[in-house]
């Protein structure tokens, strides 16, 4: 069997497999990475592919993953409310603070080499004064994407996280 005919078969099975356990695509965005994590650290896949990545023993989390050399956790694509106040009410109840775990992996290959775990809390704190810093810019001026990001960096995730894996 050729390496493509290989490839066409797991791919297919990958497919089916998914549809079945009703997980959805397993190629769109990182949601095969969110498939994998759930699976390694005993957690449930969440049945959608908004909001909550998989449910923990706590209730939803959020997943965050990456193929760098060192360890981070990128939250893009963020929705830009009116004011200040509004966007951290926003971060709080809607977007980060919901998620009582927040799980970082990175990858190395098709394996997990690390992950970690920071509380609601934890993230909340390193990342509403980057966002807010970033709010403030994109709320200023004209920019391709007007959505806000801000990344925690590997000596956050060491300073703040637990290894979990």
């Amino acid at each position: 069997m050729t390496p493509e005919k290989r490839f066409q078969e797991l791919f297919e099975e990958m497919y089916r497999l998914c549809e079945e356990q009703g997980w959805g695509d397993p190629f769109s965005y990182a949601r095969s990475r969110e498939i994998h994590l759930a699976s390694l650290l005993g957690h449930t896949v969440a049945s959608t592919y908004s909001g909550a990545d998989a449910i923990d023993g706590d209730g939803e989390a959020e997943y965050k993953s990456t193929i760098a050399e060192k360890i981070n956790g990128t939250y893009n694509g963020i929705s830009v409310q009116e004011t200040w106040e509004d966007q951290e009410d926003y971060l709080i109840n809607e977007k980060l603070g919901k998620y009582h775990n927040h799980y970082i992996a990175r990858y190395d290959g098709g394996k997990v080499a690390e992950v970690w775990k920071l509380s609601a809390d934890s993230v909340l704190q390193v990342l509403l004064p980057k966002l807010r810093k970033d709010w403030k810019r994109k709320t200023t001026g004209k920019h391709k994407d007007p959505r806000l990001s801000a990344s925690i960096t590997r000596k956050e995730i060491l300073e703040f996280g637990e290894r979990v894996l």
